[in-house]
């Protein structure tokens, strides 16, 4: 999609009650001048990487003419035009999903998939946070599409919040790129979190709910499991991971000593009969060891990951860090999609562990060795652990992921990588749970085009593509190619290679132009990152000369 359109759509604010698609006769007392489109529909369809369904609302005999005065009705000036304009090139790629019976062959699509033998109709559930804290938030969003939620923490503790509790770092659009709470848990008693998932359930009989719990000892812990069993709860979360608690001894301090861990999940496995999830920290270096001791003490599964440690910024001016609450600050977790990439890291490393999924990686130089180097140490060292038995018995439990999932295709790396389920907050936090119909179609759109008809022909697809280091080849090479009629002359690429890269490009200043120099160049691929146009692609892989 052309760089331009890009532009504007990221410039769109995604308004509640849109103008624009007032301005386009949505409505019993729309103006007439135009086609019935709802324009904001299909922007937000763009925004969260779902084009296909964006085009597939544009009407045929849409033209130009149609939304010539939609610019003026935009409170933020957004050439819709032009985006429209670009969105019928998109309408091409439906051809593919005609000839497999178009939008209709989503039908074909079962997006359902279960956690511990928990049915779910889609992957998507809401993660403990505040966009699961009362009836009606969790009411509105199942009512939407969500397949359940992870209610708010329960406990049993006197929470005291500050205020304010949030900060972020932004985009040059103003939107999130990694948002920090100082946030902790539900400020609700047992009680009424209890009537809670009672009232949601009789009216939700086939949603989930995922019983966040955090207990102070064992007694609390096997306390809380056996209050949300009986409440009706379908899923167990144990909280060993949210890193701003007041009370010490709770949270992410938790997650960080395997030996509590297994005690403390013992201690739930005794309150109920119910699939337990052991929630993990990230502010650990390896997150497989307090996950097996976890699988250890009776969970069915792990979910991850929870919010980093973090400090999003100082104020220059009052010399406090944010969010400042009353002359000082903490550290706080990060989430929002900047931390996507250390999740799928994560996820990755227990997908592949044999003590978690059952899987069985064998030591290329140990025969029958499938202990993980990284928790057992190197190659060499292989062969003292190979008489060790796994705890798991090939049995393959539950990963349910999160951490920066925006998008469907955010989704989708998570569940190729080995989630079976998916949960979200931060993009609910700024857009609203009406994310959760591009998360839908999106995913299935994708199966529907590649022949796909079930999710779990997708858990773990990808695992196989993380290799140790010593394992990548690197005997080959990929060269940029650059296409002179999309480059637009503006030497980014150049400055990137000159001054952090190899000197590989050359920059014509008479006509605004780059070439290669093929014999500096490395294939590190920088250029095309750094260009701002999509201008560099890749040439095919050749045998490295030396």
């Amino acid at each position: 999609m052309d760089y331009r359109i890009k532009s504007e759509i990221a410039k769109c604010s995604l308004c509640h009650d849109a103008p624009c698609s007032k301005s386009c006769g949505i409505g019993e007392n729309s103006r007439d001048y135009t086609k019935k489109i709802d324009i904001a529909r299909i922007i937000r369809a763009m925004y969260f990487d779902n084009a296909i369904l964006a085009a597939s609302l544009l009407p045929d005999d849409y033209t130009e003419r149609d939304s010539r005065e939609l610019i003026y009705s935009c409170p933020r000036k957004v050439d819709i035009p032009l985006i429209l304009k670009g969105l019928q090139d998109e309408k091409k790629k439906l051809e593919n999903l005609s000839e497999i019976g178009g939008l209709k062959a989503l039908d074909n699509v079962d997006i359902s998939t279960d956690i511990c033998g928990v049915k779910l109709e889609n992957p998507f559930l809401l993660s403990s946070s505040v966009v699961a804290s009362n009836y009606e938030m969790c009411e509105r969003a199942f009512e939407m599409g969500w397949a359940g939620a992870a209610f708010k923490t329960i406990c049993m503790m006197d929470i005291h919040e500050a205020s304010p509790r949030f900060s972020a770092v932004k985009t040059a659009t103003g939107k999130f790129y990694g948002f920090k709470n100082i946030e902790q848990l539900s400020d609700h008693s047992v009680e009424e979190n209890m009537e809670v998932f009672k009232k949601l359930k009789e009216k939700f009989p086939n949603k989930v709910i995922i019983a966040s719990i955090m207990g102070r000892d064992e007694q609390e812990w096997e306390y809380l499991a056996k209050r949300c069993t009986d409440a009706g709860a379908d899923v167990i979360e144990c909280n060993f991971s949210c890193p701003n608690m007041e009370a010490k001894g709770t949270g992410s301090d938790v997650g960080q000593d395997p030996d509590t861990v297994e005690r403390y999940t013992r201690a739930t496995r005794r309150g109920t009969h119910l699939p337990i999830l052991a929630k993990m920290t990230p502010n650990i270096t390896d997150m497989r060891v307090p996950a097996i001791a976890a699988i250890r003490g009776g969970a069915n599964g792990i979910a991850a990951i929870n919010t980093i440690k973090s400090i999003t910024g100082v104020n220059i001016d009052t010399l406090v860090a944010l969010p400042a609450v009353h002359g000082s600050s903490m550290l706080g977790g990060y989430s929002g999609v900047a931390v996507k990439p250390i999740a799928l890291r994560f996820i990755s490393e227990m997908a592949t562990c044999p003590d978690i999924t059952g899987r069985k990686r064998e030591c290329p130089e140990v025969q029958g060795c499938t202990s993980i180097p990284d928790i057992t140490g190197c190659r060499r060292e292989w062969s003292q652990v190979q008489e060790s038995t796994s705890i798991n018995d090939g049995i393959r439990h539950h990963i349910s992921g999160m951490g920066g999932i925006e998008t469907w295709r955010d989704g989708l790396e998570f569940i190729l990588l080995g989630a079976g389920s998916l949960q979200v907050t931060t993009a609910v936090m700024e857009y609203g749970y009406r994310i959760i119909d591009d998360l839908i179609s999106g995913l299935k759109i994708y199966m529907a085009q590649r022949g796909y008809t079930s999710v779990s022909q997708l858990i773990g697809a990808a695992t196989d593509s993380i290799k140790e280091n010593d394992e990548v080849e690197r005997d080959t090479i990929v060269f940029p190619i650059i296409d002179q009629d999309k480059c637009i002359g503006c030497g980014r690429c150049y400055i990137s290679c000159r001054d952090g890269g190899h000197q590989a490009l050359v920059y014509s200043e008479e006509n605004r132009s780059v070439r290669l120099n093929g014999g500096k160049c490395v294939g590190c691929q920088l250029c095309s990152l750094v260009c701002p146009v999509g201008a560099i692609s890749q040439s095919k892989r050749v045998v490295r000369t030396k």
